[in-house]
């Protein structure tokens, strides 16, 4: 098993795994990445092996194994408020405190912050002082998607593991495998443009083709350039609230945008981007965009959308 759970990055997992086996455990790891770069399986993988009473670590068949990957392991903890914006101050000296509590069942205690980078200087200087001297089974997972916004003295401390994009034939491969009825020139498109990291590129997949009921009419009528039809979808719209009518126009200015890039040779993911791309000259997608970007402006100027769904009747017809 290993850590071959993880896609690629085959130096970092090699490495990874002489390190443990000899049972070289780093107190502070920093695993950083975009998002969609497999930093949560590897902290998992990580966490298990450390905790693994196998000979090969991880075996992921183990107690500890298998609670840590189904995450009800007492010694792997999550530092962590979902429903808050930032990782707060108090939440980072509770586990400061508890750091000192003995392990309640392994050899270590981890702690897993999987928003390090949310962590303002109060509680970056907080973890600091357990870093400077932490406790012999006490081991600390930062994950980020951005090194630099944590403190040179919190970086210097770690062992920073760098999460690397796979290679084409191995996300193609992976990405059929979890897509089998996606076309070819959608899993192309994803893999172009998520650099490599398959949860992005899972990401994109998943999302390109599903879009509110609005959208499909305001991409049927525009590419049909059938003005009735778009007159229908933004009447009921006026009665929208503001912030529901900014997000939606901000989705088909991206289509829009999507629709000219595509006529410029790159592919398109979305089937609705392609659809406009294909009935709709390179100028007017241009302008329609730029009606579209008008009307995000006005939406966030605080007119009404009464009156921005009224202009893009007149823009867009």
């Amino acid at each position: 098993m290993g850590f071959d759970a993880l896609l690629g990055n085959d130096r970092l997992k090699k490495n990874l795994a002489e390190s443990i086996a000899r049972g070289h455990v780093s107190h502070f790891y920093l695993i950083s990445g975009p998002e969609g770069s497999g930093k949560h399986t590897l902290a998992r993988l990580l966490a298990a092996a450390i905790l693994c009473q196998d000979a090969h670590k991880p075996c992921l068949r183990c107690t500890p194994c298998r609670k840590v990957m189904d995450g009800n392991h007492p010694d792997f903890i999550t530092v962590d408020d979902p429903e808050k914006k930032t990782v707060t101050v108090d939440l980072i000296r509770q586990a400061r405190a508890d750091i000192y509590v003995q392990p309640n069942e392994s050899d270590y205690k981890i702690y897993l912050f999987p928003r390090a980078q949310d962590m303002g200087l109060p509680g970056q200087n907080a973890l600091l002082k357990v870093l400077e001297e932490p406790p012999k089974y006490g081991v600390f997972l930062l994950l980020t998607d951005n090194p630099d916004k944590l403190l040179p003295t919190v970086r210097s401390r770690c062992t920073e593991l760098k999460m690397q994009g796979l290679p084409e034939n191995v996300l193609r491969e992976q990405l059929h495998r979890d897509f089998p009825k996606a076309e070819e020139a959608d899993i192309t498109a994803a893999i172009m443009r998520s650099g490599g990291f398959l949860g992005q590129a899972k990401q994109l997949l998943e999302n390109g083709g599903t879009v509110p009921p609005q959208t499909e009419s305001f991409v049927r009528a525009f590419a049909a350039r059938d003005a009735l039809g778009l007159v229908q979808t933004l009447v009921p719209m006026e009665k929208w609230k503001r912030d529901a009518l900014g997000e939606i126009l901000q989705s088909w200015l991206e289509l829009l945008e999507s629709a000219l890039t595509s006529r410029s040779g790159i592919h398109a993911l979305s089937p609705y981007a392609r659809q406009l791309a294909q009935s709709r000259g390179s100028q007017e997608l241009y302008d329609a965009a730029a009606h579209l970007r008008k009307a995000v402006d006005y939406t966030m100027s605080n007119v009404s959308p009464a009156a921005v769904c009224g202009y893009l009747e007149w823009a867009l017809r």
